[in-house]
């Protein structure tokens, strides 16, 4: 069976590679987001998909927009059976999703119709869920309301972050990707169509998304500190500074103004939310290294009652 694939993001590149080794798959051509500059250099980089795929697969291309003509032109000319899709970046149009023979298969990192949209990872850690997974739908011109053809789940740990969480649903897919281009070689493939009122909506994330509001209750800042790791990074401001949050704890026997320092020790910088109380364990000043809270806290001279904003 001759696959195209159509990826950017890191999470596709195990699915990648595991179908660059099959034997009873071919990937026949990979579409992916053209070289951007990334880093404090801004040097112009090449996207993960296309870093795992280069000199292994026949035809690369980084279009700036994969609908148009010229595009599906080369595409057809591959005559691919299927397209396998995970964290590409642009909308699939119909002729787009016709041209495959046996259709589009996209690889969602939520349980759909829940998140479906981008940051469907970290709206689980921010929402407290305990379980995620892995989908695997066939495409239509919607977003991300296909149905469903294979589905697994995974346990959330309370530590997890937006990272972590990513991480292992990176791992999961090749699995759950396999086990569903099976059921379409045995011709069983279920198509089960999504309860509509049952969705939610995830949608992309902004930097200013990480910004920390101090009225909401401890459990809720926690998880989004780590809902917005790695990116786009928690973030508060104290004394007309922006300083990133990487880690902290729930502190329940705490009380005080929302957003004042209650206490500064060897565990780290205590803060009032709106029920109980963060404990900053680890921080990055803006163009400086990640350090220990308390670490921060000794360096820039701060004192229980400082306000963050």
């Amino acid at each position: 069976m001759k696959i195209l694939y159509i990826g950017s993001g890191e999470i596709g590149v195990p699915v990648l590679r595991a179908l660059m080794v099959s034997d009873e798959f071919q990937v026949a051509g990979v579409v992916t987001q053209p070289d951007r500059p990334a880093g404090r250099q801004l040097k112009l980089t090449a996207s993960p998909v296309k870093q795992a795929s280069a000199g292994k697969v026949p035809l690369i291309l980084q279009p700036e927009k994969i609908n148009a003509d010229n595009v599906l032109a080369q595409l057809r000319e591959l005559r691919p059976d299927l397209a396998v899709v995970c964290a590409y970046g642009q909308i699939l149009r119909q002729p787009l999703l016709d041209l495959p023979r046996l259709g589009c298969l996209n690889i969602h990192a939520s349980l759909l119709p829940r998140y479906r949209g981008s940051s469907c990872i970290q709206a689980a850690i921010r929402n407290g869920d305990t379980v995620s997974g892995v989908t695997v739908m066939w495409m239509n011109a919607g977003l991300d309301t296909g149905d469903i053809l294979l589905q697994r789940e995974l346990t959330i740990s309370g530590g997890d972050t937006a990272g972590s969480l990513h991480d292992k649903l990176a791992w999961l897919a090749p699995e759950v990707l396999m086990e569903s281009l099976e059921l379409i070689v045995s011709g069983i493939a279920p198509r089960l169509p999504q309860d509509n009122s049952l969705a939610s909506y995830a949608g992309k994330l902004k930097k200013e998304d990480g910004q920390i509001n101090w009225r909401q209750n401890a459990t809720a800042i926690e998880r989004h500190i780590r809902a917005m790791s790695p990116w786009p990074s928690a973030d508060a401001v104290l004394s007309g500074k922006r300083l990133k949050i990487h880690a902290a704890t729930v502190i329940a026997a705490a009380d005080g103004e929302a957003g004042t320092v209650l206490r500064i020790d060897g565990e780290g910088v205590l803060v009032a939310a709106a029920d109980g109380g963060v404990l900053l364990r680890e921080v990055q000043q803006e163009s400086r290294r990640r350090m220990s809270a308390a670490e921060f806290a000794c360096g820039c001279h701060l004192t229980v009652g400082a306000r963050f904003s």
